[in-house]
């Protein structure tokens, strides 16, 4: 799962914890994709560490008020992957080309070292098509594209503009899930 927009509120960027909203339907969307014996792994570029905006402690508060948000419902997630860098920082450390800076496949490679993934089985859920649907692409995944956080726009604005389409349009994370089980049948 991509994490802003997907599975909390799109607010820009999280520079406090206290700004950290969960989507409606997230827990409820982790919780039956582990069920049908997915691992909920979410990935996140944050490129507010890049341009200045926060640091990589604020990101880790950030990502650990998520879990504690999660955690209150029940869930916890597999991993959760956070990539710092931006092509266009100023700062040296986090300008360099990575692999793990969506759609580079960095952050599931990580992944798939520290869990048992069967990427055949897998699927991106996301509301950005050149980071997260592009991923899942260049891995040889199916790619669920949601309408929560960017993605209604991006569906009626960008969508010409996509070299093919996703697997599937799901109407949030929950449905994203649903088509997903049912798919795998």
């Amino acid at each position: 799962f991509d994490r802003d927009g997907t599975l909390k509120e799109e607010v820009g960027y999280v520079n406090h914890p206290a700004l950290m909203r969960l989507m409606p339907s997230a827990a409820e969307a982790i919780r039956r994709a582990q069920a049908a014996g997915y691992f909920a792994v979410v990935t996140t570029n944050q490129a507010g560490v890049a341009r200045g905006y926060m640091s990589e402690d604020v990101v880790r508060a950030t990502m650990t008020r998520f879990e504690e948000l999660l955690a209150a419902e029940g869930v916890k997630v597999d991993g959760l992957y956070y990539c710092p860098h931006h092509p266009s920082s100023k700062d040296k450390r986090y300008s360099a080309a990575c692999r793990c800076r969506k759609p580079a496949p960095g952050m599931v490679e990580a992944a798939c070292r520290d869990l048992p993934i069967d990427l055949t089985r897998s699927a991106v859920v996301g509301d950005k098509y050149f980071s997260d649907m592009a991923m899942a692409h260049a891995l040889g995944i199916r790619g669920i594209f949601v309408l929560t956080g960017y993605g209604l726009g991006e569906r009626e604005y960008q969508s010409h503009t996509w070299p093919r389409p996703p697997e599937y349009i799901a109407r949030d994370a929950l449905d994203a899930v649903a088509w997903l089980t049912r798919s795998a049948s």
